[in-house]
């Protein structure tokens, strides 16, 4: 409890090495809040220090916490081909409104080995013309992987833009199947 009696959040984070290259996992007591790509001694620390500015609590490095413990073994088995899909509490807090809605579709509907269109995608929160600010909610995704932002295309077959990068994006579908893996 903090002075005023109130519960302090905790935030606990963990490197954890993937085939896309080293990821940041962090989590809170309601569950994995954060993952960034390529997560470089600079790119972590500014993550620590904006997750430290939006959540009120300096983030702790703490990989056997029982917060992630359960995280990092499904990132590593979902890395292995050994998992399709992701069963983890997930703390929403860092995203809202539109952008929440539409990562909660993408997260429940659009499954492993799949991808659907920005339009498509608009049209099933019921926003049919928002295309443009379903591309802004997956730009703003604190949950790349777990939230497959991955997963959405361009309509007419590109493979769009994404906050990891379009060859980590290639990567992460090739890896469920949906491009072929590259030859080298």
């Amino acid at each position: 409890m903090n002075s005023h009696g109130q519960n302090e959040q905790r935030v606990v984070w963990a490197l954890v090495e993937s085939r896309i290259g080293p990821l940041l996992l962090a989590a809170t007591d309601e569950g994995l809040v954060s993952v960034v790509f390529h997560a470089t001694d600079a790119v972590r620390d500014k993550a620590l220090e904006r997750l430290a500015s939006r959540l009120g609590a300096e983030p702790v490095e703490a990989p056997d916490s029982p917060l992630l413990t359960e995280a990092i073994r499904q990132f590593a088995a979902y890395f292995a081909g050994e998992r399709n899909d992701f069963d983890l509490p997930l703390d929403w807090s860092l995203i809202s409104g539109f952008n929440r809605q539409v990562l909660r579709e993408l997260a429940s509907g659009v499954p492993y080995g799949t991808v659907v269109g920005y339009g498509d995608l608009a049209g099933r929160v019921g926003q049919p013309g928002a295309a443009q600010a379903v591309g802004t909610a997956m730009g703003a995704n604190p949950l790349p992987v777990v939230v497959p932002c991955h997963r959405v295309v361009e309509r007419d077959g590109g493979i769009g833009g994404f906050g990891g990068g379009l060859e980590t994006k290639r990567q992460l579908l090739a890896l469920e199947g949906v491009l072929p893996e590259p030859l080298f």
